[in-house]
């Protein structure tokens, strides 16, 4: 059986009770990977008139990137970019910039915030809105690497007869990429300083 912290209010916590979750806290964070991954899952299935669901979506897109050699961070960037497109139908890519922000760099966290504008260029103008929408970045540095993310990877990525890799391929990706945070206010729960 686990021990708990015995407080009832966080205010009144201690060292002590902190001693008690910490290891425990870090354990759940462990598994982050793996929530993720089930949570990818959700997307299979929901094809919402594409010609391949949102699962398949991303596991092409990943495949894409993989295959034209991209890095770890950038192959399971190009796995979850649509992965909040369950609970942000309407911000899908601000969820999943969110979750994947403490493992990221900077330009590449960018790049998944923004790639919903991006790829507005393609279909846009079909539901009466400004396909140009992306053009108010073109000054921000992370502009080309977002287009070309949308042009090679995400925007061909709705195949029904592409090769698609399966999940299995990119899992030992995510558990390193979201293994350790570069960034959170947490960190020191998993990595003691």
């Amino acid at each position: 059986m686990t021990k708990s912290a015995t407080f009832k209010c966080m205010q009144d916590s201690t060292r002590e009770d902190w001693e008690i979750i910490k290891p425990q806290a870090a354990q759940y964070f462990s598994h982050l990977p793996d929530r993720v991954l089930a949570h990818l899952k959700l997307l299979e299935g929901e094809y919402s008139g594409f010609p391949i669901d949102r699962y398949n979506h991303c596991l092409q897109t990943a495949t894409l990137a993989m295959k034209d050699g991209r890095d770890d961070e950038y192959v399971v960037c190009a796995l979850l970019h649509d992965v909040g497109d369950t609970l942000g139908s309407y911000n899908h890519p601000e969820i999943a910039a969110a979750l994947l922000k403490p493992f990221v760099s900077e330009a590449t966290l960018w790049m998944i915030e923004h790639h919903g504008i991006f790829q507005g260029h393609n279909f846009f103008h079909h539901l009466d809105m400004d396909r140009n929408m992306r053009d108010q970045f073109k000054e921000n540095g992370c502009y080309q690497r977002t287009e070309e993310f949308v042009d090679l990877y995400d925007s061909p990525a709705f195949d029904p007869a592409r090769e698609t890799y399966p999940l299995s391929a990119f899992e030992p990706l995510v558990r390193r990429v979201m293994g350790k945070p570069k960034r959170s206010v947490y960190k020191s729960i998993t990595s003691g300083g």
